[in-house]
């Protein structure tokens, strides 16, 4: 039984290598979509949004990966 959640885990790491990173990107997917579904924002307006919130998360991410290493 350990050798299958192994594997899984394993399988798993190989899509979400930082579940943080993951989970807020999930975010900001939902808080996009509500703003144009609900607030009428404009689909290119969102879409730069988008793709500057990942821009952000990314650098975060590697951030955080850099002083985990020091």
């Amino acid at each position: 039984m350990s050798a299958l959640r192994t594997v899984i885990r394993e399988f798993l790491g190989l899509f979400i290598d930082d579940g943080s990173l993951a989970l807020f990107v999930i975010i900001l997917i939902a808080l996009v979509t509500a703003a144009v579904k609900e607030a009428s924002v404009p689909p290119l307006l969102a879409g730069m949004a988008l793709l500057i919130g990942c821009i952000v998360l990314l650098i975060e991410s590697l951030h955080r990966a850099v002083r985990a290493k020091r």
